[in-house]
């Protein structure tokens, strides 16, 4: 599995424990930044991101800001991305399992680096389902069509 990973500054730290825990995980990762806490602004973090998850390039991303917010509704533009923003474990094992999310959202003022590496954990481990919510992403994407968004 190989992950992207950015955040902004104000989920920078949050983006840091991230990357420590797919280290010692042995997860394939690559870092789009920031690199510091100097001002950035989120969307063309989360793009970066969303894109290389659309593309193919990555099997998925994680994507860090002060609430989580911003990036989920920048990288939820890209079409054939399924970002959720998850602040437990129970939501971040449903949205694999459920949704087939291809990217998650966290926030570094909302949750601390504990739980976020649990939340980290619990997605990654997570597959898709199939079966009867097959069917409802299935519907999310004829919704992405409908709009005239480029299939994936």
């Amino acid at each position: 599995m190989k992950v992207a990973v950015a955040g902004d500054h104000g989920g920078f730290r949050l983006k840091q424990e991230v990357v420590a825990l797919l280290e010692k995980s042995g997860v394939e990762y690559q870092d789009f930044g920031t690199f510091s806490e100097e001002p950035v602004d989120y969307p063309d973090l989360a793009l970066l991101v969303a894109e290389a998850v659309k593309k193919g390039d990555f099997d998925r991303g994680i994507l860090c800001c002060g609430t989580g917010i911003g990036v989920a509704i920048t990288a939820n533009k890209v079409p054939g991305i399924r970002a959720a923003l998850c602040h437990d474990t129970f939501s971040a094992r449903a949205a694999r399992e459920h949704n087939n999310a291809n990217v998650l959202t966290m926030g570094q003022r909302v949750i601390g680096p504990g739980l976020a590496g649990d939340i980290v954990a619990a997605w990654l481990q997570a597959e898709f389902q199939g079966g009867r919510h097959d069917r409802r992403v299935a519907k999310i994407c004829a919704i992405e069509k409908k709009y005239n968004c480029s299939s994936r």
